[in-house]
């Protein structure tokens, strides 16, 4: 039982250690300052069923009604190189940190 419970807490203890990483909690965004920064965006994601042919083909995702946290840590992922793709690393590497979250803020209205 003792070793259940020492197993639980060592699961509850990295938890704990990744929500507190960079990649837990999204600042609080401006929805209104979000809707000034999409120029970057539209061209791609702003274009029902748009494909892109760099680095190669397929559908660019929809971002509009993405959940705040979720569009941040893919903006953070893109910066740091972990998700590779060269047109997004560049964009997420001009982003601070308020720029996601009034990104994100805006998206989640459904981009609206």
């Amino acid at each position: 039982m003792k070793r259940i419970a020492l197993a639980a807490w060592a699961a509850a203890a990295v938890f704990a250690g990744f929500v507190s990483s960079g990649f837990a909690q999204a600042p609080a965004g401006d929805a209104k300052a979000g809707a000034q920064k999409v120029q970057m965006c539209q061209g791609c994601h702003g274009i029902d069923g748009w494909r892109t042919a760099f680095p190669e083909v397929y559908h660019v995702p929809k971002i509009a009604g993405q959940h705040p946290q979720y569009f941040v840590n893919a903006l953070k992922a893109y910066k740091s190189g972990e998700r590779k793709h060269p047109s997004m690393r560049a964009i997420a590497l001009s982003l601070s940190d308020k720029d996601m979250a009034d990104l994100a803020a805006y998206y989640a209205t459904g981009g609206k």
